[in-house]
């Protein structure tokens, strides 16, 4: 399960950022999704916050929090296991 989720948010986000020069495979676990790592905008965060909302049913909320959920895949794919599970 964790590996399909993380394979479908990094599918979201390089469709989302529109980085088709990527593949889910050149995007690490861990690697930061903004400064030096994918190097996304804000626009980007906004852009895939909404996604992320609608597909998993979630609520990111704040600025802060939605910093701190797209820190990686890893953080992320905790955060909507977290908040999936707190909606069940």
């Amino acid at each position: 399960m964790s590996g399909d989720l993380h394979l479908e948010l990094k599918n979201l986000i390089i469709d989302t950022a529109n980085l088709e020069d990527l593949s889910p495979s050149d995007i690490g676990d861990d690697d930061p999704l903004f400064g030096d790592g994918l190097e996304l905008d804000s626009l980007d965060g906004l852009e895939l916050v909404l996604k992320l909302e609608k597909k998993y049913g979630i609520k990111i909320g704040s600025s802060e929090a939605s910093r701190a959920a797209l820190k990686s895949i890893n953080v992320l794919a905790e955060f909507i296991r977290k908040e999936s599970a707190s909606i069940s």
